[in-house]
């Protein structure tokens, strides 16, 4: 589809061409290849450490815009994973922050005009998902062991339909993590796709007016969900874990 987006007039457009994987110094790419997704997950990775650790390292009384921004993270991110999962989630803590930070970072590098959008690929969230999935699982059975089967069980529900409604549970658990990491991607492609698109039309003399106010307005919304969509990952994952140490309906 990306080939067809052309019109008249000279005027040539592919919006899904700046999801394409390249090899960062040319050639196929392989297993070890280093890629434009490396760089940017790798810069992701950088600009966690910087806000969360070169900012606070003094620990000033009076924090400067690092340290305060790092302290509000901090804080949203604890206080989300106590009210949802209670006190014993707050040992996983480091974990939902590091998942926070790493996909608010990412999302917010892919706003940077050229730069690629790591989480816009089904494989990186994949992997984030997955990794989730895998965790509060295993977390789930080493806490409550064969109990955490109750988690499919809805005892409140009338007799005969507690079969039934195990099986949809157990669906619905084993859907999570393809869920988890197709909202991640498919809202941060669908997003700068559009804003592709818009930019493309802005090369028209007669709507570029009309463009560029699109995608100025697209741009604005763009950053507010990149901001929603590590929140929901993040919560989501709360939930989950929430699920793992609590399994009792």
């Amino acid at each position: 589809m990306a080939d067809e987006a052309t019109s008249g007039g000279g005027l040539s457009f592919k919006p899904m061409d700046q999801f394409e994987v390249k090899a960062l110094f040319g050639g196929d790419i392989g297993m070890f290849t280093i890629t434009n997704v490396t760089l940017w997950l790798a810069l992701a990775v950088l600009a966690v450490i910087g806000l969360l650790v070169l900012t606070t390292s003094k620990r000033e009384t009076v924090p400067g815009r690092g340290q305060s921004i790092a302290e509000l993270m901090y804080g949203f991110v604890y206080k989300m994973v106590e009210d949802v999962t209670g006190k014993d989630g707050i040992k996983y803590f480091p974990y939902i922050m590091t998942l926070f930070m790493f996909i608010l970072c990412a999302n917010f590098l892919g706003l940077i005009p050229m730069s690629f959008t790591t989480t816009s690929h089904i494989a990186v969230t994949a992997v984030l998902g997955f990794g989730v999935f895998i965790a509060v699982t295993v977390l789930g059975f080493v806490k409550n062991g064969a109990s955490f089967l109750s988690l499919f069980w809805v005892s409140s529900a009338p007799l005969p339909l507690r079969p039934i409604l195990a099986i949809i549970e157990v669906i619905s658990y084993f859907v999570r993590p393809v869920s988890h990491s197709i909202r991640l991607a498919g809202n941060m492609m669908a997003g700068h796709a559009v804003l592709k698109v818009f930019a493309g039309f802005a090369q028209v003399a007669v709507i570029a007016p009309v463009a560029i106010v699109g995608v100025m307005a697209i741009y604005g919304l763009e950053v507010l969900v990149s901001a929603i969509q590590a929140y929901v990952f993040t919560i989501l994952t709360c939930v989950y874990l929430k699920d793992a140490l609590h399994p009792h309906h």
